[in-house]
């Protein structure tokens, strides 16, 4: 078997070929070329819980799983509140082939799907982006989004003012852009082109009456007690998602007791426009018109982190990185 470190992970995979690997993997998924059943979870009482996310992806013949656990204690110390392993099977026979680094491949494939959102549904001009939060998901949905629309300036809202700067700082020196810190997230999604919510708030940070038309949101964030964007956009927006099947889906038992707009009967299944694979195939529109407000609700489904996986795998052997592990001796 071969393991691979986060950092190796990390250098493996690129932003631009990773949201090409998405396209295809998410066009498998409506066309229904996947395998790729609900997730569970073992709870862990007054701590947290560890998922399951595993899929085959017929396309690249990629089989793999995710195993991630959610500590949300852990906000605030030097662990992750999210953590990951990725491990891929040969799909011919079964075979463990690899072990990989699965908060790299999570974080770089919930960007990059987010990006491949707005190359499908923003205005061509968007030029202003929002940048809701300043974790690692904030950084690398800046770094994905000036990939796919012409981002000539950055507003960074978050709970931490420090961070807010330092977070500005880093992005201005990475992407050449100028970055600057926002008061609230009201004025960071004043102007905006394109809005990125990528945090742990329980309460919206993306409000209807924040927003200005033709606006294109992103929201990535989960939290157990609320949500961080409001039921009213939700409801007014053109709504595409990665999988309606893992929208739907019930959370693991005992791990949310959060009501959504569905289920205070604000909205229906139906309300749903699109997969973002029905977009790509072509069976699905997109934006309609310039004023429209359109919103990708991310939940994060395991044919992501398999495409991630496979381009990873497939690049670690061509460059003969990674620690190869008998299991066997």
């Amino acid at each position: 078997m071969l393991v691979l470190s986060r950092t190796e992970t990390e250098s493996l995979l690129d932003l631009d070929a990773l949201r090409h690997a998405l396209r295809a993997a998410m066009t498998d998924v409506s066309a229904g070329r996947v395998s790729m059943p609900p997730r569970i979870a073992a709870m862990v009482p007054d701590r947290g819980l560890l998922a399951v996310m595993p899929a085959h992806l017929q396309g690249s013949g990629s089989l793999a799983a995710k195993l991630v656990s959610l500590f949300p204690g852990n906000a605030g110390t030097r662990l992750p509140t999210h953590q990951a392993v990725v491990v891929v099977f040969d799909a011919d026979t079964g075979e463990p082939l690899a072990l990989l680094d699965g908060i790299s491949i999570t974080t770089l494939r919930t960007a990059a799907g987010s990006a491949l959102s707005a190359e499908l549904l923003a205005r061509e001009d968007a030029a202003t982006l929002a940048i809701l939060g300043t974790g690692v998901q904030a950084r690398a949905h800046a770094e994905a989004m000036v990939r796919v629309r012409p981002i000539q300036r950055i507003r960074v809202a978050g709970r931490n003012q420090d961070r807010v700067g330092a977070l500005c700082a880093a992005l201005q020196d990475s992407l050449g852009i100028p970055a600057l810190a926002a008061d609230s997230y009201a004025d960071a999604c004043a102007d905006a082109d394109v809005i990125c919510a990528a945090t742990h708030s329980p309460d919206p940070v993306v409000r209807r009456d924040y927003l200005r038309p033709g606006v294109h949101v992103t929201s990535v964030g989960y939290n157990t007690e609320g949500r961080e964007v409001d039921s009213a956009t939700v409801i007014e927006a053109l709504l595409v998602v990665e999988s309606s099947d893992a929208v739907l889906a019930s959370p693991p038992s005992g791990s949310n007791d959060l009501r959504t707009p569905i289920e205070e009967g604000l909205m229906g299944p139906e309300h749903i426009h699109a997969e973002i694979g029905e977009l790509l195939l072509g069976t699905r529109p997109g934006r309609t018109s310039p004023d429209q407000i359109t919103l990708y609700k991310s939940v994060g489904i395991a044919a992501q982190d398999v495409a991630a996986a496979h381009l990873v795998l497939t690049a670690a052997v061509e460059r003969g990185l990674g620690l190869q592990v008998d299991l066997s001796a």
